[in-house]
């Protein structure tokens, strides 16, 4: 039997997602009990900590591989409206006075494209009059002038060669987001209408006992292990999620494997560089370099101090998590991954050159891929960081064996009572629509009917698409920039 009672909602990991999804099953259902277990010390110490991320509020505005065919839109326009809902959602909370000063976790910072190839330059032009056309990005701007590109962002022009060819869009409705703090405030909004959140609290097993969801935990600290009942269970523990979900036994979990990368980051907080540069700027990835690699050059607003990030350089770590284990790759092995993951490896050579070509890059070669955005940085402004690991999707394919997918993966149980995310990028700017998504899944009837209205007090849009509807688009970003402190 378990410790205690049957609790209604247990959600795993003390992340971005948690705390979303928790924010609205406590709105919806305010009389369930919900209990948050994280295995670190704190809540927002691996994916959702601001250093372990780039900050970005992802909205498809400066990342070229949402948009891999310049004549089509449609994955951008879906990832600029989830970003719309996510700002409906923050702004509302700011207004109730749950979150705090907006500027706390999000800022504006201008996200801006630079590419320097004839036929990168071809493609963000054709890409610019594509996107130009929707109401989403119809204020986004293009440039082949080293003058006003230099007024976008001094750092990129200063020192570059005159007769450097180069193209850069624009767009100043971009923002920096501190998810770290975005995290642990809702994570105190939930603890003081009553969740529990119990950290250092490791989950070792997930097991279904008639109705419901046996969960056992290891405290860390006082070294016990209890079990706690749960009638729906989220897993929302980035690269751990795939050991608990295997763990569970359910079926859909079957075939999925991760693949996970680690990276770091060239920062700077001289204040003289950073003055130089308030913009997000974003390039096209190397060959077979995977999404979550794209090379940019930030502003970070963290706790109140401004700073610049250069990367990601790209690395091999068999740990799911930053703070995870060496031996979670193996371990999460089953036989029926096996056969994706091979199938990947051998599709995937290209990327796999790329990885080693990263691990052998020297110190001197990463400051050389600085230099390319920065002619003029200097080493001593600069340190290596290491950011948090990232689990891309392996997943059965019918047709290949298996394929490395990019974005998150949803996998719930039939019956709706667990769920779990696999994935990266766009991830936590995405985080209300994907858990409105695992609302819709785990509870369709309550998601259709009665849970409407609450829902749409938070996002007042829902159900309808921006996109076709310009004034409503217009009207909406208006009123959340008012709010959030952003340029309208």
């Amino acid at each position: 039997m378990s410790d205690k009672p049957p609790v209604d909602v247990v959600l795993i990991g003390g992340g971005i997602m948690s705390a979303t999804l928790g924010t609205f099953l406590k709105r919806v259902r305010p009389d369930w009990s919900i209990v948050i277990l994280e295995r670190l010390g704190a809540v927002a110490e691996e994916s959702s900590n601001p250093w372990n991320n780039a900050g970005t509020g992802h909205s498809a505005l400066c990342e070229l591989n949402y948009m891999p065919h310049p004549d089509d839109p449609t994955k951008a326009l879906q990832i600029n409206e989830q970003f719309q809902q996510s700002r409906q959602f923050w702004a509302q909370l700011v207004e109730e006075g749950v979150l705090g000063q907006a500027s706390d976790f999000i800022n504006p910072a201008p996200h801006m494209t630079f590419v320097r190839k004839p036929s990168d330059i071809e493609y963000l032009r054709m890409r610019h009059e594509t996107l130009t056309k929707h109401v989403l990005f119809e204020e986004l701007e293009y440039s082949e002038d080293r003058d006003v590109v230099k007024t976008w962002a001094p750092l990129l022009m200063r020192g570059r060669n005159r007769y450097e060819q180069f193209a850069a869009t624009r767009s100043i409705a971009g923002t920096d987001v501190n998810f770290g703090t975005l995290t642990k405030r809702l994570i105190d909004n939930l603890v003081a209408g009553g969740a529990e959140l119990k950290l250092n609290s490791e989950v070792r097993g997930v097991k279904k006992r008639g109705g419901l969801w046996r969960v056992k935990v290891r405290q860390l600290v006082e070294q016990r292990t209890s079990t706690i009942d749960a009638k729906f269970v989220f897993v929302g523990a980035g690269g751990w999620a795939l050991k608990v979900l295997q763990a569970s036994g359910i079926p859909e979990a079957k075939g999925f494997g991760t693949f996970p990368i680690s990276g770091q980051f060239y920062k700077t907080t001289n204040p003289e560089v950073v003055g130089q540069h308030a913009v997000k700027v974003y390039s096209q990835a190397e060959a077979g370099a995977p999404p979550m690699s794209v090379p940019h050059l930030d502003k970070r607003v963290v706790d109140g101090q401004a700073s610049l990030l250069f990367g990601p350089y790209a690395g091999a770590d068999p740990k799911f998590l930053k703070y995870g284990s060496v031996l979670d790759l193996p371990a999460g092995l089953r036989a029926s991954n096996i056969g994706p993951y091979l199938n990947v490896a051998k599709d995937n050579l290209v990327l796999l050159r790329y990885l080693i070509s990263q691990l052998l890059l020297t110190r001197k070669g990463k400051f050389a891929e600085l230099r390319k955005f920065m002619p003029t940085a200097q080493p001593g402004d600069w340190e290596l960081i290491t950011a948090g690991q990232r689990a891309q999707v392996i997943k059965k394919d019918a047709k290949k064996g298996g394929v490395l997918q990019f974005g998150t993966e949803v996998i719930a149980h039939e019956d709706g009572t667990i769920v779990g995310l696999l994935g990266a990028s766009p991830g936590a700017s995405t985080a209300v629509s994907i858990m409105l998504d695992v609302l819709a899944k785990c509870f369709p009837s309550e998601y259709a009917g009665e849970w409407q209205s609450e829902l749409k007090t938070l996002i007042p849009t829902l159900g309808q698409q921006l996109d076709t509807d310009p004034e409503l688009a217009r009207a909406t970003m208006q009123r959340t920039a008012g709010v959030l402190g952003l340029p309208k």
